[in-house]
C-alpha cells in the first residue's frame, strides 16, 4: 500500500561515494517499490536548464551553496570527474563569521545578533568587492562611510521611556501609586497595633507576677526580657501603651478622613520594634520615594513633576551599523585565511582546474564560466570572478562569465526539464532490473550525472596454483614492491 508508482529523479553530491547511493537505491527499490530512478547532480541541472544555442557544450561550472563550493569541470557535456575540487565554504560559515563580528562590536546586544539575522542580513545588505583591499581603503573615508553604512534597527521595547507616555496615562500610574502605598501603610498600621499589644500583654503579664508576689517568676521573666529592673518594666510598658494609642488613633483617622499617613521610618522603641527588618525592599524604596508626597504637613499648592527625560535615545541605542562587514563575510570564499582556514579560494581553485588541461581545453572551458548556487546571489561576484580571471588568463585572451537565470531554483528547474525530456527514454534511468542485476551502486550516466567508477574487486588467484612452492612465488616478487603488494 506504501508504494511508489512513478519515477524519482534524485539529486546527490558530487562524486558521492557507491556506499551511499547504494543505501539509497535499497530504500527506493526495496521498500517503496519504485520503478526506476535517476540520479544527477544539482549544479549540472542548473547548467542543464540555463544551457544556450550559442554555449558551448563545455564549460567550468561554480557552484557555491550552503556548506560548500565545487569547481566542476565539464567537457563535451559530460562531468570530468578527475578534476572536480570542493571548497569546504559557503553561506553557513560567512553567516557564522557575520555574526562572530558583529557580536563583538555589540556585545550589549549578544543575544539578539541571532544567525538568522545574520543570514537576512547577508542576503539584503552584503556584497562582494572587486577589489578587496582597495574597496577597504575607501572605508577609510569618512565621507564614503556615511554614504555606504547600513543601519538595521533591532526590535526593542519602548515602555520604560517616560517621554512616550501622556499626561492623563501618568496621573492614572500616580493614582495607582498612591492607592498601593495607602494599602501598603494600612496593612503595615495593623501588623505594628498588633505586634505592640502582644508585647504589652506579656509586659502586663510580668508586672502582674510582681504585684502577686511570685518574686522568682518575676526575676525569672526580666532575665528573658533581657531588663534589669522594675522601674525599666514599667517604663516600656508606658511607652508600649503610649505606641498603641498613637496607632490606633492613626487607624481611626485614616478609616474617618480616607487619607494615607506615612509611618514615620524610626519607630518611638527600637529596642522592641524589629518590624523593619522583615520588610521587603521593594516596599521600603516605594516608601521613600513617594515620602515626601504623603508629609503630614503638605504644601497647599504641589509643584508640577517633570517629566522624566530619557538619558539617550534607546532606538538608536538598539541599531547596528554595517560598514566593512558587509564585504568582509561574503570576501571568504575568496580569502578562506580571513577565518583561520588554510584551503584555497575560488580564484586559486580554479586557477588550479584549469592548469590540469592542455591550453586548447582551458581556452575551451573559459568560454562558459556558469555561476550557479544560493551564494552566488551576493552584487559583484560576476566582476569579481571577471577580473580574477582577467589575471590569470593570458594577455588578449577571451572568456565568458555566465550567472544563473535563478541561482537557488534553477536546479529544480533543470531536472524537471531533463525529467521530461527523457521520460520516455532508457538513458539515465535505473530500473529495478538493473538494481537487482548490478547492485544498488550502479548508475546510468547522462548530462547532469556523476561518472559511474565500478566497485574493482582484487581477482582470487586459481586453486591450482595453491599446490606451487611458496619460494618460486617470494622469489619472482621481491625485486618488484609494488608487484609483492
Amino acid at each position: 500500500q506504501g508504494c511508489v508508482d512513478h519515477p524519482i529523479v534524485l539529486t546527490e553530491a558530487v562524486c558521492n561515494p557507491l556506499y551511499s547511493r547504494q543505501m539509497m537505491s535499497e530504500l527506493l527499490f526495496e521498500c517503496y517499490q519504485v520503478p526506476k530512478v535517476s540520479y544527477g547532480v544539482d549544479s549540472l541541472y542548473s547548467f542543464y536548464h540555463n544551457r544556450r544555442q550559442t554555449w558551448p557544450c563545455s564549460g567550468l561550472v561554480i557552484s557555491s551553496g550552503y556548506q560548500c563550493t565545487h569547481i566542476l569541470p565539464v567537457l563535451e557535456g559530460r562531468l570530468d570527474a578527475k578534476n572536480c575540487k570542493r571548497i569546504n565554504l559557503g553561506g553557513c560559515q560567512a553567516a557564522v563569521y557575520l555574526q562572530r563580528l558583529l557580536q563583538l562590536k555589540y556585545p550589549g546586544h549578544f543575544a539578539a545578533i541571532t544567525l538568522s539575522r545574520m543570514e537576512e542580513i547577508l542576503h539584503e545588505h552584503s556584497y562582494i568587492a572587486e577589489d578587496y583591499i582597495e574597496e577597504l581603503q575607501k572605508w577609510r573615508s569618512p565621507e564614503y562611510y556615511e554614504n555606504n553604512m547600513h543601519k538595521m534597527q533591532l526590535p526593542f521595547s519602548n515602555k520604560l521611556l517616560g517621554s512616550t507616555l501622556t499626561s492623563e496615562e501618568k496621573q492614572e500610574r500616580r493614582q495607582q501609586q498612591l492607592r498601593r502605598l495607602q494599602e501598603l501603610n494600612a496593612r503595615r498600621r495593623e501588623e505594628k497595633l498588633q505586634l505592640d499589644q502582644e508585647r504589652l500583654d506579656r509586659l502586663l503579664y510580668v508586672q502582674e507576677l510582681l504585684e502577686d508576689g511570685q518574686m522568682d517568676q518575676f526575676h525569672k521573666a526580666l532575665v528573658e526580657l533581657n531588663m534589669d529592673s522594675a522601674e525599666e518594666l514599667q517604663s516600656y510598658i508606658n511607652k508600649l501603651s503610649l505606641s498603641v494609642e498613637q496607632t490606633k488613633q492613626k487607624i481611626l483617622q485614616a478609616e474617618v478622613n480616607i487619607e494615607v499617613d506615612v509611618v514615620d521610618s524610626k519607630p518611638e522603641t527600637p529596642d522592641l520594634d524589629p518590624l523593619g527588618s522583615e520588610q521587603s525592599l521593594e516596599d521600603v524604596e516605594s516608601i521613600n520615594e513617594f515620602e515626601p508626597l504623603f508629609a503630614e504637613e503638605q504644601p497647599e499648592v504641589e509643584k508640577p513633576v517633570a517629566a522624566v527625560q530619557p538619558v539617550f535615545n534607546l532606538a538608536e541605542y538598539h541599531q547596528l551599523f554595517l560598514g566593512t562587514e558587509r564585504i568582509r563575510a561574503p570576501e571568504i570564499v575568496f580569502q578562506p585565511s580571513l577565518i583561520g582556514e588554510d584551503q584555497a579560494g575560488i580564484a586559486e581553485t580554479m586557477q588550479y582546474v584549469l592548469e590540469r588541461y592542455p591550453k586548447e581545453q582551458q581556452a575551451v572551458l573559459v568560454q562558459n564560466v556558469f555561476l550557479t548556487g544560493g551564494n552566488t546571489m551576493y552584487p559583484g561576484l560576476k566582476a569579481r570572478v571577471q577580473k580574477e580571471l582577467l589575471e590569470m588568463r593570458p594577455f588578449q585572451s577571451s572568456f565568458q562569465v555566465h550567472l544563473a537565470s535563478s541561482p537557488v531554483l534553477d536546479a529544480w528547474y533543470g531536472a524537471r526539464d531533463w525529467a521530461v525530456e527523457y521520460m520516455t527514454r532508457e538513458e539515465g534511468w535505473i530500473t529495478r532490473k538493473d538494481y537487482e542485476e548490478k547492485g544498488g551502486e550502479y548508475l546510468k550516466e547522462h548530462c547532469a550525472s556523476n561518472v559511474y567508477v565500478p566497485i574493482r574487486l582484487p581477482k582470487q588467484a586459481p586453486r591450482t596454483t595453491e599446490a606451487l612452492a611458496p619460494s618460486r612465488v617470494l622469489t619472482s616478487s621481491a625485486g618488484n614492491p609494488c608487484e609483492q603488494a
